[in-house]
């Protein structure tokens, strides 16, 4: 199990954060064909400390997406089949009896890991799925009382099925408010289909491997890298503007939280180092405003019924929402 290290990173300059992140897509692309943008903005997501979801229907590369990321990004990596009878201390850990010492000692759970994935994890019950709140909001469990706190960088990263497929449960609302974005994946084209097949038939085995690209106490710094980005007022603001619209739409019952207009703001400086910049322009924010808000939001029962997609309400406020001009643009 990593151990918990309170000291601070030292940031890495954004010239290096940027070649790094293109190292690491290079690496991921080696096994995973045809996700760029979705493996740009879960990179995106690590960098900026959140969790990622990928949710699609089942053999698009979920797991081999999330599998691949955890591996190029050097951390610990564990892996949970989600299934109806896990239990909650399945994911944290429990306190078993030593006859020993006649005592009981706290055996971790395989959430006490650099990247946990959380593999199809809405075929367990929400009340299992509710065990990894405390996790992914604090960086913490806590059980029988006592808290033990998680290894950093800690991430989860999960797949998710459709909620229309067989055996499959809605996730809570706290636990989506949770996720800094949630990806879909989308069938390959053509030619990225022919290219899974020519891959899997170059190596000779089923399973891909990536080789690890940095290792834990670099993307400590990376991320501490991107906490130096400049962020304009006006571009706050935006996020905001953004977030506030969602919760006066009228297909929405429930808005984004703060907490998704921070999450907006984040991976818009996640976004901005990727593309080498040390600012965050509007333009940063309307990229990821999809993947960031869409999962937050609550349809109204009418919309629901008339199959309003939130994603098209997100699109639809992007492009109603003025965005600012701001110092960054113009130096741009």
């Amino acid at each position: 199990m990593t151990h918990f290290d309170p000291t601070p990173a030292a940031p890495l300059p954004v010239p290096e954060i940027t070649a790094l992140v293109a190292r690491i897509r290079a690496e991921v692309a080696t096994a995973v064909v045809g996700m760029g943008h979705a493996i740009e903005l879960a990179l995106a997501a690590i960098l900026a400390g959140g969790h990622t979801l990928f949710e699609d229907v089942p053999g698009l590369g979920k797991t081999l997406a999330a599998r691949s990321i955890a591996t190029a990004i050097g951390l610990d990596f564990r892996r949970l089949q989600c299934t109806p009878d896990l239990l909650p201390a399945d994911i944290t850990g429990s306190f078993v009896y030593a006859p020993a010492t006649a005592s009981f000692d706290f055996r971790p759970g395989p959430v006490f890991t650099g990247v946990f994935l959380a593999d199809e994890i809405n075929r367990t019950a929400p009340k299992t799925q509710s065990a990894l709140l405390e996790a992914m909001a604090e960086g913490q469990v806590t059980v029988e009382g006592q808290s033990f706190p998680l290894p950093r960088p800690f991430h989860v990263v999960a797949t998710a099925n459709p909620i229309e497929y067989e055996g499959t449960y809605s996730l809570p609302e706290a636990q989506l408010d949770r996720f800094m974005v949630r990806l879909a994946v989308g069938y390959p084209g053509r030619e990225g289909e022919q290219q899974v097949l020519l891959n899997r038939v170059a190596r000779r085995r089923e399973r891909a491997e990536v080789a690890a690209v940095v290792a834990a106490g670099t993307l400590a710094r990376m991320q501490a890298g991107v906490e130096t980005v400049t962020v304009d007022a006006d571009v706050v603001r935006y996020c905001v503007d953004l977030a506030e619209a969602t919760r006066r739409h009228p297909a929405i019952a429930v808005g984004a939280s703060p907490r998704g207009s921070q999450a907006l703001l984040l991976m818009a400086r996640s976004v901005a180092v990727i593309a080498g910049r040390d600012f965050v322009l509007p333009d940063d924010v309307k990229r990821v405003a999809v993947a960031v808000l869409a999962h937050r939001l609550s349809l109204t029962t009418q919309s629901w019924a008339a199959g309003v997609d939130a994603a098209q309400v997100v699109v639809e406020i992007v492009e109603r929402v003025p965005g600012p001009l701001v110092a960054g643009a113009v130096r741009a």
